[in-house]
């Protein structure tokens, strides 16, 4: 088991996405309600500013549709997880608190309106971590869904197997009440530019530090 894993763009992938990642440690998982707060604001916010707007009147929506169309996906029937997040702030809909680090996804991916992953490292099997595409019939079980599957389809991966996508991340992996050592993907369309994952890069960054008492040990990016 490796808890500083190396990630590495499977040529599968190469051109059709961009991604940013941060390692962090020393992450205490906790609900205080502080990250929760700022994504509650936030989802308000953008629901009284676009009252009345589907999502694809919205700037920014796009990218996430773009990356999913990439990969063979229909945007419409399987939604982006930060699309999810800005359909139930339109509605009026409260968005769910799990924990400070999970909450802190959701704020950076709702800031961005890009799709994010959050993984526990220590439980990645092996360096590196890869993104590729995934292998028929790939599919792992998801954080409170069914299998996910990934045959053909954006993910990351480790020596045991696929846990991680735009989608929704495995339940191998997930952020628990013992997690200390976490790893940050987030995901764009190639031709997206660089302020999306700029914002949520920066949004994750504050909240590790300021809300999860974290420590930045690396960050890598695909440009």
């Amino acid at each position: 088991m490796s808890t500083h894993p190396e990630l590495l763009a499977d040529p599968s992938v190469e051109g059709r996405v961009r991604w940013h990642a941060i390692w962090a440690d020393g992450a205490a998982v906790r609900d205080d309600g502080s990250a929760y707060a700022e994504l509650a604001g936030l989802a308000r916010s953008l629901g009284e500013e676009h009252a009345g707007k589907s999502p694809a009147q919205i700037e920014g929506v796009a990218a996430a549709r773009r990356l999913y169309r990439e990969f063979g996906i229909d945007p419409t029937r399987t939604r982006p997880s930060s699309e999810a997040l800005l359909r139930r702030a339109l509605h009026g809909q409260e968005l769910y608190r799990i924990n400070n680090i999970v909450d802190l996804g959701n704020l950076a991916s709702l800031s961005a309106l890009l799709p994010l992953g959050l993984y526990d490292r220590e439980c990645i099997e092996r360096s590196p971590v890869s993104l590729r595409v995934g292998f028929p019939g790939e599919s792992y079980p998801g954080i409170r869904k069914d299998e996910v599957h990934v045959a053909g389809r954006l993910c990351v991966a480790d020596r045991i197997g696929a846990f991680g996508s735009p989608t929704s991340d495995s339940l191998r992996t997930s952020i628990r009440d013992d997690s200390h050592q976490i790893l940050v993907i987030v995901f764009a369309p190639p031709d997206g530019g660089q302020e999306p994952l700029q914002r949520a890069r920066n949004v994750l960054i504050d909240g590790l530090a300021r809300f999860c008492d974290a420590s930045i040990v690396r960050e890598e990016s695909s440009d």
